[in-house]
């Protein structure tokens, strides 16, 4: 029977958290309580001065992991997630930080389906608790009835619901006095940085330290657009990089290339792409033939793209002789085309040799190891969230530079750790060493900024022994920051 049209519409039902609880043990011995689910994020509600209550907006996905007997004031909690904009925290989930892990292979080794997880000995949960984070609309986070997911489709939208979920869930644990972190992996990095800013100013919520995993704080050194000559130098060592790991460079030590692909990017590269027509037949023949040898493309082809390398048609023209094409999310991953003549890719081989293994372990791992049921699909990687709103930087590149110098000259103690991968063809780690060279912060903080390398790519932790080795590096940064437990 059909409504009368007169008749007020029903309200939608309230939702509330759902959230399971498990409990489970490390291979250290030490027990582990796994809570996972949706938790409503709310928002206080006005009508012309007059309070309405709190509205629901969103029902978020977090996975949270906490030791159990801990020290509350003394046990660090790190916030985790990933970025896109449209991913989910799968990857720093079941790839590095959570206590178990993904058993997929790697480069020129990959396991055929339907892959296996296993427990995570170097998890970061032994050195600190941990909350994985899904924006709304990635895993299972959606928009609450009756609300549009577009208000968080954006950079203000993102952060204020990410840092509100980060609020909720330090109130309700009762972890205000524990140390805290921010752990991000690319555009998470740019969230991470801004939420430093935004938690501080927001709710006085001062952190510890970032983790900065295949980092990007501007935009502007990654995008090629007409007329920003910048990311074709700073992408010039990963494509460097990215020639030596298949035999474009002889025997080489990749330190050595690496070197001088530096000292020319940072310095006479700039220059030439610079002077445009004002070079000279002979200057240019010089810089054509120097990037042709960094690049392993040829002079030809450097010649006629006019010095400027765009990172996806360098992913498909450097092994186009031998009728592959490398990966942007790791140069180490090769692939085919139906078409060796296209300027550009039709995948990435990369992330077509992560998604299998990581979807099904993750959809796996929910239902059947940590207990939470839901029959919606788990958005690994979405693009429902696009077009992605930065509208607060109309006219200007996204940067979010000032925002992480702001906090860390408000909380002197706040410490930065990044993680570059040599073969990241998504967030290089020259741009990102150029980037944190532009933030103003006074010298004495400087120390609080470190670096680490990796011989992989953006997710360098698909590489068995760069794992184990980040593990620690990302533990040790985690015992190192000093605080008041």
């Amino acid at each position: 029977m059909a409504q009368d049209p007169e008749e007020p519409q029903a309200k939608p039902a309230e939702p509330t958290d759902d959230l399971v609880t498990t409990q489970h043990t490390l291979p250290t011995g030490e027990a582990y309580t796994a809570t996972t689910g949706t938790v409503v994020l709310r928002e206080e509600a006005f009508t012309d001065g007059t309070f309405d209550g709190h509205k629901a907006k969103a029902e978020v996905f977090v996975t949270a992991y906490t030791l159990d007997g801990a020290d509350p004031s003394s046990r660090p909690v790190t916030f985790a997630f990933n970025g896109g904009p449209g991913s989910s925290s799968v990857w720093l989930h079941l790839g590095v930080l959570g206590p178990r892990r993904i058993v997929m292979g790697d480069a020129g080794n990959l396991l055929p389906p339907p892959y296996s997880l296993a427990d995570n000995a170097e998890t970061l949960l032994r050195d600190s608790d941990l909350v994985f984070i899904d924006p709304v609309s990635t895993g299972y986070s959606r928009a609450a009835e009756g609300e549009k997911a577009a208000a968080f489709h954006g950079f203000t939208g993102d952060l204020e619901s990410v840092g509100e979920i980060i609020r909720l869930w330090t109130t309700r644990n009762g972890r205000w006095m524990s140390p805290k972190f921010l752990a991000g992996e690319s555009y998470g990095t740019l969230r991470a940085a801004a939420l430093a800013d935004y938690l501080q100013s927001r709710y006085s919520m001062y952190l510890n330290g970032l983790m900065l995993i295949s980092s990007v704080l501007d935009m502007g050194t990654i995008r090629f657009r007409e007329g920003n000559d910048q990311p074709y130098a700073l992408f010039l060592p990963t494509y460097a990089a990215i020639a030596h790991y298949h035999g474009l460079h002889g025997d080489r030590p990749l330190a050595d290339v690496l070197r001088e692909a530096e000292e020319y990017a940072a310095r006479d590269y700039p220059w030439a792409l610079a002077r445009g027509t004002r070079l000279t037949d002979d200057e240019r023949s010089g810089h054509v033939a120097t990037v042709a040898r960094l690049t392993g493309l040829s002079e030809d082809y450097v010649d006629r793209v006019d010095l400027r390398i765009e990172h996806v048609r360098f992913f498909t023209e450097v092994l186009r002789s031998r009728r592959q094409t490398v990966g942007r999310l790791d140069g180490r991953f090769t692939g085919w085309d139906p078409d060796y003549g296209r300027e550009s890719f039709t995948y990435d081989p990369s992330m077509s040799a992560i998604m299998g293994p990581y979807s099904a372990a993750l959809n796996h791992y929910l239902r059947t190891e940590l207990g939470y049921s839901n029959d919606l699909p788990y958005e690994i990687l979405t693009g429902r969230v696009q077009p992605w709103s930065y509208k607060e930087f109309e006219g200007a590149s996204v940067n979010v530079v000032d925002k992480l110098g702001s906090a860390m000259r408000q909380n002197p103690h706040l410490r930065v750790h990044v993680a570059c991968g040599y073969h990241d063809g998504a967030t290089p780690y020259f741009a990102a060493e150029h980037t944190f060279a532009h933030l103003r912060v006074p010298g004495e903080l400087r120390g609080q900024i470190e670096f680490k390398y990796y011989e992989a790519g953006h997710m360098m932790y698909v590489h068995e022994g760069i794992r184990v080795q980040q593990s620690a590096d990302l533990a040790a940064f985690v015992n190192a920051s000093p605080h008041a437990g």
